[in-house]
């Protein structure tokens, strides 16, 4: 079931907002209606890239429970992973229950963010989320949350209900000892969130990539899975610097309201981000338009 959940390629979409602060299903149907027409089947909502920190546990419901009917529908036997990432515990588990009533297939789950723990806490709290009877997969992103070490990975990959990881350190050495510690373990999958990295994670073994990029270029990290699967080495880095190329957009503006802006120019999601991000200017957004342009036919809406 893990190659099913993890496998691949997973879109960390962006969460589509009616105004600041304020998922909409409704708001997200041009996306999701573009995401099934490239092909994708595994979405993750609420992880970085979702602004997932930054929507309140409570506003998270309905958006989570129309999202997964509507790409049931889409996408029959399509995923929907959902990031319950958390300072604490305690916070992680209520953000846990409107994910699994919405019908969530796995939830999402980095190490406690803002202070530093240690490794049996770190275990501990990913424990704590066996009780809800969904997959977990771990979410090693050392910029924002305490850092996965050694001691903390194998006692996670212990753990039964958790099935997968995605590495976002950038770290080619943890990225091994995660594939490593995988083995011992058929039914868990590694996956490279780093977009810099994709190619180099697929040789060294992940079974999956999770680029924030595929949120405007899905078919780039499809066919790079693709060209994996073919040995087409060539290809493979050829796409790899596209996909470099891509990432560059955010030096017009870094993180999601450059993506949102885009989105929004070809009618795909509102530019509306939770507070106190701000949407990207006019002249930012005509910035960005020019940066992806030559990325062709590989982006959701090339004609714009």
């Amino acid at each position: 079931m893990s190659g099913d959940l993890l496998g691949g390629v997973v879109v960390p979409l962006v969460t589509a907002m009616e105004r600041p602060g304020l998922p909409s299903a409704q708001a997200a149907e041009p996306l999701l209606s573009a995401m099934a027409g490239a092909g994708v089947r595994r979405l993750m909502l609420f992880g970085s890239n979702g602004e997932g920190p930054l929507v309140p546990a409570d506003r998270t419901a309905g958006y989570v429970a129309g999202v997964v009917a509507r790409w049931r529908e889409l996408v029959p036997g399509g995923v929907i992973l959902v990031n319950v990432t958390a300072p604490g515990t305690d916070e992680a588990l209520l953000r846990a229950e409107p994910a699994a009533a919405g019908g969530a297939d796995a939830l999402v789950l980095s190490p406690p963010t803002y202070f530093r723990h240690r490794p049996d806490e770190v275990v501990a709290h990913y424990a704590a989320l066996g009780d809800h009877g969904l997959p977990v997969v771990a979410y090693n992103a050392p910029k924002y949350a305490t850092p996965l070490e050694q001691s903390s990975v194998d006692g996670i990959v212990a753990l039964r209900h958790v099935v997968g990881v995605k590495d976002s350190s950038g770290d080619p050495a943890m990225l091994a000892a995660l594939i490593a510690a995988a083995r011992s373990r058929p039914d868990f999958t590694v996956s490279q969130g780093d977009e810099r990295q994709l190619a180099a994670a697929l040789r060294a073994g992940a079974g999956g990539i999770v680029p924030g990029t595929a949120n405007l270029a899905p078919r780039l990290a499809i066919e790079m899975m693709d060209a994996h699967a073919a040995g087409d080495d060539t290809e493979l880095d050829r796409l790899q610097a596209l996909n470099t190329r891509l990432a560059a957009l955010h030096a017009v503006r870094p993180g999601v309201p450059a993506v949102k802006a885009l989105l929004a120019r070809w009618g795909l999601c509102p530019p509306h981000a939770a507070p106190p991000l701000a949407p990207c200017t006019p002249d930012e957004s005509r910035q960005l338009a020019e940066v992806v342009r030559p990325l062709g036919h590989y982006l959701l809406d090339p004609a714009t």
